[in-house]
């Protein structure tokens, strides 16, 4: 049997019925493997619980001002966040629900997407990494805006990219005006996408040179136009004047606008993450499946540019206009930031994985390529499916603090490392900790010396442990802790002004129990 014989027998086997059933039982196990995560009710890590406190301590109307902690949130996420609190109460299930709402909407709009762009095998293959992609499955149940980035940069690509040029009823143009400057509230680079969708248009106008159906959208694009620059001169320029925030994000900027290397170098690495393309071993061999992921997307941009030149201004320009803004030192380009782009390189990927597979090729290089592809899309899938065994965790505050609880006594001080501290005061009433039952760690040094821990601000905690000599009983909870090196200088201190009584680990978080009396 030919290679080409192949090919026909995978044509004739995804039938459109098939392709949709298929796509369904993706979209199913998708949204499984995303109630397990949410279900599981990890603890609130630092950066979810910094916004948290913002969210649940804060009135709507407070919530439009800048937020506390260096955070940034769209209104409409604020908002939405705020309300489930006060249905559902002040717990994690209620601040993470509207982002497993968006996880789970965003999976069906992704596969309408997908059908638009693809061929059968190609959508089957879009949805499958769509749905299992680690960070996009994470992000579905973090108390952070970044699947609703994603919701709504498909939303607006769904409403507003060119496909199947067709005449509004009025009504259909009133409900997308609406919608479109909805949109712009609940994610801040929707803009992006909003303006990478209108410029499409306009090569789309200029190529057919029918000015028809642009004329049509004019009243859209100017209700979305609106809507951002009453929800950027109202809210969002408060965020520009935050240099803590962008000072944060340093390195996700290039140094100068026509820096090439850093955007070959930022495109680069946005394959490994946040879309998680890293390396698989096999018989001692180590794929590098991001380089692999590099070329099927160029594969799928080539297709298009020969197929399809619409499709690929539609898949790159929310890239270019995200690049434009990264240059302009406007939004930062790395890592979870930039995962609402997930989606457009998804189906550049599965259409250059489409492409070989519609190609007369010799029966030899046709195996080692579905090799290849095939260990590319699995890697992700099977990294995903640990999730329905053993869902992520992160820091594990709570079974510290259950811990704690357990073993204190009423005269025991309890300690907070400086890095815990919003996660504990997220949790420390809901545990029964008043002010004045625990001791807060120094100030944030990090700001003037960086993530390390410096001389300087080992000198300063050092000073808050003797403070704390004398105490027969002295816990010291600790979260947060990005590397070793941050408490261990602060460990072997403690051995020298005293002894450890107990000790209790788990992941991200742990405690120490001393007798500083001695």
């Amino acid at each position: 049997m030919t290679y080409k014989k192949d090919r026909q027998l995978i044509t004739v086997f995804l039938t459109n019925q098939a392709t949709i059933k298929i796509s369904c039982i993706i979209i199913i196990s998708g949204i499984v493997n995303r109630l397990i995560q949410y279900i599981y009710n990890r603890s609130l890590w630092a950066d979810e619980a910094v916004l948290a406190l913002n969210i649940v301590n804060r009135s709507y109307s407070e919530l439009t001002q800048p937020l506390d902690y260096d955070q940034v949130a769209p209104i409409g996420f604020l908002w939405i966040e705020k309300l489930l609190v006060n249905l559902l109460g002040n717990n994690e299930y209620s601040l993470r629900l509207f982002p497993l709402v968006a996880g789970i909407v965003s999976l069906f709009i992704f596969a309408l997407i997908a059908r638009r762009y693809l061929n059968n095998l190609g959508s089957i293959i879009a949805v499958l990494l769509f749905s299992s992609i680690s960070s996009l499955v994470y992000y579905s149940t973090e108390v952070k805006q970044y699947s609703t980035d994603i919701l709504i940069a498909l939303l607006i690509c769904y409403l507003l990219a060119p496909h199947k040029k067709k005449e509004y009823t009025t009504s259909q143009t009133i409900i997308k005006s609406f919608l479109v400057a909805v949109c712009l509230w609940f994610s801040h680079p929707a803009i992006f996408i909003f303006v990478a969708m209108g410029l499409v248009e306009l090569v789309t106008t200029i190529i057919d040179k029918d000015t028809k159906y642009l004329k049509q959208k004019i009243i859209i694009y100017a209700s979305g136009l609106s809507s951002f620059c009453l929800f950027y001169f109202g809210f969002l320029n408060q965020a520009n004047n935050n240099q803590t925030l962008f000072n944060s994000w340093e390195d996700a900027f290039p140094n100068h606008p026509l820096n090439i290397i850093w955007y070959l170098d930022a495109l680069g690495k946005f394959f490994y993450k946040p879309l998680g393309f890293e390396y698989y071993q096999f018989s001692g061999w180590e794929i590098n499946l991001d380089v692999i992921a590099i070329a099927l997307f160029l594969l799928g941009c080539f297709s298009y540019f020969h197929e399809n030149k619409i499709t690929l201004y539609t898949l790159l320009s929310p890239l270019l206009t995200t690049l434009a803004a990264a240059g302009l030192q406007l939004y930062p380009f790395r890592n979870r930031v930039v995962l609402f782009l997930a989606p457009f390189f998804i189906i550049a990927i599965a259409e250059g994985v489409s492409w070989i597979f519609t190609r007369k090729l010799h029966r030899l290089i046709a195996i080692f390529l579905a090799f290849i592809i095939t260990i590319t899309i699995a890697a992700p899938v099977l990294e995903s499916s640990i999730t329905f065994v053993q869902p992520k965790q992160k820091e594990e505050i709570k079974e510290v603090l259950n811990y704690i609880q357990q073993k204190q006594q009423p005269q025991d001080i309890l300690y907070i490392y400086q890095r815990g501290i919003y996660q504990f005061l997220y949790y420390a009433e809901k545990y029964g900790y008043q002010p004045g039952d625990y001791i807060l760690g120094v100030d944030d040094l990090d700001i003037y010396d960086g993530k390390k821990l410096s001389e300087a601000e080992l000198q300063r905690y050092k000073q808050d442990l003797d403070n704390l000599r004398g105490n027969p009983r002295v816990w010291l909870l600790f979260s947060h802790v990005t590397r070793d090196s941050e408490y261990q200088p602060i460990k072997a201190y403690l051995k020298t002004i005293g002894t450890e009584l107990d000790t209790f680990k788990t992941q991200g978080a742990f405690v120490y129990l001393y007798n500083l009396a001695i």
